[in-house]
């Protein structure tokens, strides 16, 4: 009769420390994505940051990104960007570039929903390991898996620095099928986000997460700290 017991804890005890670095990286990911409309144009304005070759200014990368960020962020289909057109008269993204916008919409729909039924999960299972353990035990938890996550960032930023390229496309054969998210160096996408550009967004991920398991390592200690 103990084994049940003592299964369920070891399985809420697991369950937190395998979501909560899921759920700390997805709400960087969250936060960076609704501040896009600053920190990009920070990005682009950063020392050694790539010109475009084909042309584009700053302010022109700054306005065709903030179209590309407004799509991602609103409720339209496809169709939004049927009215942009460039200087040149052709449509801001080809038909490749239109298609991987789609494909990457829908991820960050996905996205969100794993985040908001993930945070559901991580407070449910806690909830029921400080039934049974008390709060602390959870706070414990919490606290080791915000350890991990800090750990799992290191490991991340050692990654961007000797092997970004592998990471790069590691990520996209991951979540995009086939060769879908490859482009030409003149199509606007490129132009717009080069390597530097994506380079950097992973590392504001792993900064970003830093932080939020910096402070869930802080209210873990001083929660628990209470409680004794």
């Amino acid at each position: 009769m103990s084994e049940t017991p003592n299964f369920l804890e070891r399985f809420f005890s697991a369950a937190i420390r395998f979501l909560l670095p899921i759920l700390l990286i997805l709400s960087s990911v969250w936060v960076i994505l609704q501040g896009a409309a600053l920190w990009v144009p920070i990005e682009y304005r950063l020392p050694g940051f790539p010109a475009d070759p084909y042309g584009f200014t700053l302010d022109d990368r700054l306005y065709w990104s903030s179209i590309d960020i407004e799509y991602l962020l609103n409720d339209e289909e496809i169709g939004y960007f049927d009215t942009y057109r460039l200087d040149s008269g052709e449509p801001m993204h080809n038909a490749r570039e239109l298609s991987h916008m789609e494909d990457v919409k829908e991820l960050i729909l996905i996205t969100w929903r794993i985040l908001g039924w993930g945070w559901i999960g991580l407070i449910v299972v806690s909830i029921a390991l400080g039934l049974r353990l008390g709060w602390a035990r959870v706070f414990e938890q919490l606290d080791a898996a915000a350890r991990g996550t800090i750990w799992l960032m290191v490991f991340l930023v050692l990654g961007l620095i000797l092997a970004f390229g592998v990471l790069f496309v590691g990520f996209h054969r991951i979540f995009f099928e086939g060769d879908t998210w490859l482009f030409s160096y003149s199509d606007t996408f490129i132009r717009l986000y080069p390597e530097r550009f994506w380079r950097d967004t992973f590392a504001l991920v792993a900064i970003t997460t830093l932080l939020l398991s910096w402070i869930a390592r802080w209210l873990s200690k001083n929660l628990k700290r209470l409680l004794q």
